[in-house]
């Protein structure tokens, strides 16, 4: 559905045509000294923007064919504006900008931290629906693991999470601004260019080519997904006729198919546990580049092309870390989190079906695996914090917030809850939850008071203890279980 934009009221564009006429730079001087904003995140608090809700990103960036230069950018940003403001900020760093505009009219800017300030030529209002225009590079050069652009052995992919986006383009880039996007990415034609989204056009300029797509349901910057290279695309259908596409190497075609034809029957799994797929497509981006992880980004998971070579790995493995990114697309992409220390609904979640696959498909243990966590649990909210109130991330090591805590820490949260409630009760809550939050973000305080109404009573003490204490509560139906002192644990590896 095309987003409709209110005209600027003819009061204000008078108003700014004088403005225009005289020097913006006035404007800006009799404003205070601008400065680096947050709305307040727990564990990044200069993370988002007050303000303002983003309705829809267009980014338009130009590939220059070797992924050491910067890319070309526009980054067009519809927004809803919710407080009056005489300036706004938007999160941006590792690109230079050149000009913005806010409705059309030039708008002065400055830098300050990793924020984009600006200040329009007239004050918005709040009510007001503006256009946002931002014309900058894009650096895909820099340390990898800051997050961002990754490169590739044959080009560029995103990896955002937790809060790289604005490394690549403006934005607000916190998971509680939920947007649509557009993309269009020229590059030369040699190589193929796909992103979040359906295709919605393709034009052959000769030596490049303008790539478009669209998402059809809104989505978190840190899940934008954008890859150029030497690919190939490969099609197949879904459960109930949904579009699959996987994008990998062209020289890698015939090698990742055996891995990439079980999608379809992953998803008929996760279907089965959880109701229907959330997007509008799905694939598997499988990139040439050692990144340590793989990554949730919507309707297109990336992965490392060693994940799917290593012979070390074995079948079952690779299987339930696909299903893992895959149950990602329900939990973290569809229902996001409203703040960073939600983030175990996300991968708490992930690694349940992760394991829950494993056992059903390879004979995995849960409950052993389960049992491990558990020993090890005392241990990592020692390191990390408890389940929902995370430690911050080290400094200069964003990543770091990804700890075990979140993973199978948080996984073992759900394995009590599934035995303190049952387990039709838990399937239940499951179901709802992702229906319930569809294309939206929630709360640990939402999931709790959804478990308490499906159960039919007060979970408060259980929740309380589960997710915020620094020790492990009492595993309901395992008296016997116990916990490793923190020490012992540091030197052991992870469960699963």
């Amino acid at each position: 559905m095309p987003l409709v934009r209110n005209p600027l009221p003819r009061a204000r564009w008078l108003r700014a045509a004088v403005l225009v006429a005289a020097s913006t730079g006035l404007v800006a001087a009799a404003l205070p000294a601008p400065a680096p904003l947050g709305i307040g995140d727990p564990l990044f608090p200069h993370l988002g923007n007050p303000g303002y809700d983003v309705l829809a990103y267009d980014l338009d960036l130009t590939y220059p064919g070797v992924n050491t230069k910067p890319l070309a950018a526009v980054t067009r940003i519809d927004a809803r504006v919710t407080a009056d403001l005489e300036r706004l900020n938007l999160d941006f760093t590792h690109g230079t900008v050149s000009a913005v505009t806010v409705d059309d009219i030039p708008a002065a800017y400055t830098g300050r931290g990793e924020d984009l300030i600006i200040t329009p030529a007239v004050p918005v209002d709040a009510g007001e629906q503006i256009e946002i225009t931002v014309t900058h590079t894009s650096d895909p050069t820099g340390p990898a693991d800051t997050g961002g652009w990754v490169r590739t052995g044959d080009g560029l992919a995103m990896a955002n999470q937790a809060d790289a986006a604005h490394r690549v383009f403006p934005s607000n880039d916190h998971p509680a601004d939920k947007a649509y996007f557009t993309f269009r990415i020229t590059a030369p034609s040699t190589l193929t260019a796909v992103a979040n989204g359906l295709p919605a056009g393709r034009v052959d300029h000769g030596a490049t080519t303008t790539w478009t797509y669209r998402t059809r349901h809104p989505m978190a910057t840190e899940l934008a997904q954008v890859s150029i290279g030497s690919s190939t695309v490969v099609h197949r259908t879904g459960p109930g006729g949904l579009p699959l596409r996987d994008v990998v190497r062209t020289a890698d075609r015939e090698l990742m198919e055996p891995w990439l034809r079980k999608t379809p029957g992953q998803l008929e799994w996760m279907e089965r546990q959880v109701g229907p797929y959330p997007f509008e497509t799905y694939g598997v981006l499988v990139a040439d580049a050692d990144t340590g992880f793989e990554l949730e980004t919507q309707t297109l998971s990336l992965f490392e092309r060693g994940l799917f070579t290593e012979p070390g790995y074995p079948e079952w493995y690779v299987d339930s870390i696909m299903v893992h990114e895959l149950a990602h697309q329900w939990f973290g992409d569809s229902v996001s989190p409203r703040t960073w220390s939600d983030l175990w609904l996300n991968e708490g979640h992930a690694s349940w079906y992760e394991a829950l696959y494993a056992e059903e498909k390879a004979g995995k243990s849960m409950e052993q695996r389960m049992k491990a966590a558990y020993a090890a649990s005392d241990g990592w909210r020692a390191d990390g914090g408890p389940p929902a109130a995370p430690e911050p991330p080290s400094p200069g090591h964003k990543i770091s917030l990804f700890r075990p805590v979140v993973y199978d820490g948080s996984a073992l949260v759900l394995y009590a809850l599934r035995q303190e409630i049952g387990t039709e009760a838990f399937g239940r809550l499951e179901r709802r939850w992702v229906a319930d939050h569809r294309d939206s973000t929630a709360t640990t305080a939402d999931f709790t008071a959804l478990a308490g109404e499906i159960a039919g009573r007060d979970l408060t003490a259980f929740f309380r203890d589960w997710l915020y204490a620094a020790k492990t509560p009492p595993m309901p139906g395992h008296p016997d279980w116990r916990s490793r002192p923190a020490e012992a644990v540091r030197t052991a590896a992870k469960p699963g």
